[in-house]
């Protein structure tokens, strides 16, 4: 049997349109899931919406419709996009879902039955966007943390997560499992600023607005975000507090769980106690992943410097997008998208290092061979034993850093190869090889180590370029799927076709940038 392989995102809040920052967590899991696919794992990958709270309720009611008729309309926007990014779900959960209201309310009413979840009163700062309170020394200049808005003060009845309970056990958790929170700093932060200061206990029902999964057994309290949000992973593969399901016995714990690094908190603080209290194990991992800038700035509507995925793609298409988002953001710390930066890396490495080595390499095999290409013994070189070893050496290379997370890495493995051998056919001269019949299976065997590369390229990046890597194949018209070089195969080419275009920066920015 494969082995298991469950990986989550956060799940997107529908208050609005996700920019392209929102967008990269999508895209940057969905290459994760392939490539573990690719490796041969049973993948389950879970993306979805967050559809509750007061934000929504407000928004709703300011644009005159239900709250739910405003969900449905956003969670199916962020659907649109997830899809037009060519990305590889298995299930869109919407926490507005039935059956997820229902396991909430059964989980809620365990925890409290259990102790962990008891009744109080809440008085602090309350910030509407981002639905949290803060203490006074939490602000930053009087105003929320998180989101820089105003705070007001709020006063309500509320439901409290024994969250102190489990600070001890936490603190613990997080020092003997280094690997738990990547990257590193991030673990560090948690422990440093959040846990070992002192865990308050956590608010986890509101009664000042309505649009939340009803407290069943008080009607007056809706659940509030986290203990919602949160749950959804479990809940949508199979979790009830009466009996689990044998695909939530198969699939849990999730291997991985990619958010962005403004949530780690949440993750790595709230969310291992609730597993806790309900007597499940963590996840393996949590990769608060970074920020994606736009001119080194963070997105926001009110900066007006918010770019949508579907606009990049208009422009540019969706795998020269999807490259830069994974090639372009570190493992660790914030990137940046300028036009001027994925034009640059469009014309670079896109349209010269991997479409000029495709077209040109094709072209030649229809040229020199009608298309029928094939090794030939007795002429092979130690430069293409070089090429040869360098596309052994690619599985290990990119195995490492895809374990590793550090996934522009890893692409840039697979550009390194492809920059040999672009290099390998101006040290090898097909084209001054071709001129003498008496080099006729020389050059034959040149041409067909540029397919085999080529080839096993275009495997390896069907995880970052689906579409583009599909092109590839059916231009080299073969279907073999072995990740190693292979003397055996018999290549009948198609016709070579430019995957990327050059863009001429002066006229894209005159006709595009205003």
């Amino acid at each position: 049997m494969k082995e298991k392989f469950y990986l989550t995102t956060a799940i997107a809040y529908t208050s609005g349109k996700p920019h392209i920052g929102n967008t990269y967590e999508i895209v940057l899991a969905d290459a994760i899931a392939r490539y573990k696919r690719f490796k041969g794992y049973d993948v389950y990958f879970q993306t979805g919406t967050d559809e509750h709270g007061q934000k929504i309720e407000d928004k709703a009611k300011d644009v005159g419709i239900s709250p739910q008729a405003f969900v449905d309309e956003k969670s199916e926007e962020v659907k649109r996009i997830w899809d037009l990014m060519d990305t590889s779900y298995d299930k869109f959960v919407r926490t507005t879902d039935s059956h997820h209201k229902q396991v909430v309310q059964r989980i809620f009413k365990k925890m409290y039955e259990q102790g962990d979840i008891y009744k109080g009163h809440y008085t602090g700062l309350y910030c509407t966007p981002c639905e949290s309170f803060w203490t006074e020394s939490q602000l930053v200049d009087g105003k929320c943390p998180d989101c820089g808005r105003e705070v007001k003060e709020a006063q309500e009845e509320a439901y409290f997560f024994r969250l102190s309970k489990y600070q001890k056990q936490l603190e613990e958790y997080l020092e003997n499992h280094p690997d738990f929170i990547q990257p590193e700093a991030r673990k560090n932060e948690m422990l440093n600023n959040f846990i070992k200061p002192g865990l308050q206990d956590l608010c986890v029902s509101r009664t000042s607005f309505k649009w939340g999964i009803p407290v069943d057994f008080d009607s007056n309290h809706v659940v509030y975000v986290w203990l919602d949000a949160l749950t959804n992973y479990i809940t949508n593969i199979g979790y009830d507090v009466d009996g689990e399901t044998e695909q939530f016995k198969k699939l849990w714990p999730a291997d991985l769980q990619v958010i962005g690094k403004d949530i780690v908190r949440f993750h790595s603080i709230y969310w291992p106690c609730f597993l806790w209290a309900l007597g499940l194990p963590l996840p393996k991992k949590i990769f608060g992943h970074p920020w994606l800038l736009m001119n080194n700035d963070k997105m926001s509507k009110s900066k007006g410097n918010v770019i949508y995925a579907d606009e990049l793609v208009n422009l540019f298409g969706v795998d020269a997008v999807r490259y830069y988002l994974l090639h372009e953001i570190p493992f660790a710390s914030d990137g940046n998208i300028t036009y001027d930066l994925l034009i640059d890396h469009i014309n670079g490495e896109l349209a010269n290092i991997l479409g000029n080595l495709v077209q040109r390499s094709i072209s030649m095999g229809n040229k020199y061979f009608n298309g029928d290409v094939a090794q030939v013994d007795g002429a092979v070189t130690d430069i293409d034993l070089e090429l040869e070893n360098k596309l052994k050496s690619l599985e290990t290379a990119v195995d490492d850093k895809m374990e590793e997370l550090q996934v522009s890495d890893a692409i840039t493995e697979i550009f390194n190869v492809m920059r040999f051998t672009n290099k390998y056919i101006d040290e090898t001269t097909p084209w001054v090889l071709a001129k003498d019949e008496s080099q006729k299976n020389r050059l034959q065997n040149v041409i067909y180590h540029l397919l085999e590369s080529i080839r096993i390229c275009s495997l390896y990046l069907e995880a970052f370029m689906p579409g583009t890597s599909k092109e590839i194949r059916n231009q080299l018209n073969i279907s073999d799927t072995s990740i190693f070089y292979n003397p055996y195969n018999q290549y009948h080419l198609g016709s070579p076709s430019a995957l990327f275009q050059r863009i001429d920066r002066d006229q894209f920015m005159k006709e595009n940038v205003k």
